[in-house]
């Protein structure tokens, strides 16, 4: 638990020097993520941070918030960014993504946390977060045109993907074809990151980055050098998604630089 929540306090500090200095028309800027500008991504990450830590601290007041959500009844009950200042939702991050840490170093690593889908383990909680922030600080960078440097805290990325292949395709009302996919992907480090038997004839192999980026759905695997060798790789990265939700696949930019 120390590791992973020490990770992710280090993915909010790069994402908090990318957004530290911007204006307020930066913070009003578009991010490829369609219908969203830099606040309201900023704004999403608060908000699941804020259930994140009622989820982690009171798992009675979490599902009555889920009812009261599904409800109707409690759409803004985490907040809005309405009336805000890019500085206003900073501060407010910066409190509440705090308070979540506290709430998840708290817990031992294999607590059950109740969610929005599926119970989590405080482990797989924390990294899911992790996920998600890195994901979307890459939408910010991307959009402001902040460097957004590779480190090997993605491997906690990279094995949410790996390990959400069966779900890639129960997300799209496919049936999961089993069978072993080994996966080998390099880190930022150059470390090599490997999963599965060593003698899958199905494989997946690249930078750990792009698929990263892949599986969040940031990146078309057309636009990537990862190599899949067999079908059941080669479908698979066609529509990894590491994140529950509806497919959002982005197209290809091939033949559009």
């Amino acid at each position: 638990m120390d590791q992973i929540c020490d990770d992710l306090e280090a993915e909010h500090a790069a994402l908090d020097a990318v957004v530290a200095n911007l204006s307020e028309d930066q913070w009003s800027a578009p991010t490829p993520a369609e219908g969203w500008d830099v606040k309201d991504t900023i704004v999403h990450l608060i908000q699941a941070d804020m259930a994140a830590s009622l989820a982690a601290s009171d798992a009675e007041a979490f599902q009555q918030a889920k009812a009261d959500i599904a409800s109707g009844k409690g759409l803004d009950l985490f907040g809005s960014a309405a009336g805000k200042t890019g500085v206003e939702v900073l501060q407010w991050w910066r409190d509440e993504r705090t308070k979540m840490l506290a709430a998840f170093r708290a817990r031992g690593a294999k607590d059950r946390i109740p969610w929005f889908g599926p119970d989590m383990s405080t482990l797989s909680f924390a990294t899911a977060r992790l996920m998600e922030t890195w994901s979307h600080g890459r939408d910010v960078a991307d959009t402001v045109g902040a460097p957004w440097p590779s480190t090997d805290r993605i491997r906690h990325v990279a094995h949410i993907g790996v390990t959400t292949r069966g779900w890639s395709y129960v997300n799209r009302g496919i049936e999961f074809p089993g069978g072993d996919v080994r996966v080998e992907l390099t880190a930022p480090s150059g470390e090599v990151w490997t999963w599965g038997p060593e003698d899958a004839p199905d494989r997946l192999t690249g930078s750990a980055e792009e698929f990263c980026l892949v599986a969040t759905q940031r990146r078309h695997p057309a636009d990537t050098s990862l190599v899949a060798e067999g079908n059941l790789a080669a479908e698979w990265l066609s529509i990894a998604q590491a994140f529950a939700g509806p497919p959002t696949l982005p197209e290809s930019r091939i033949g559009l630089r």
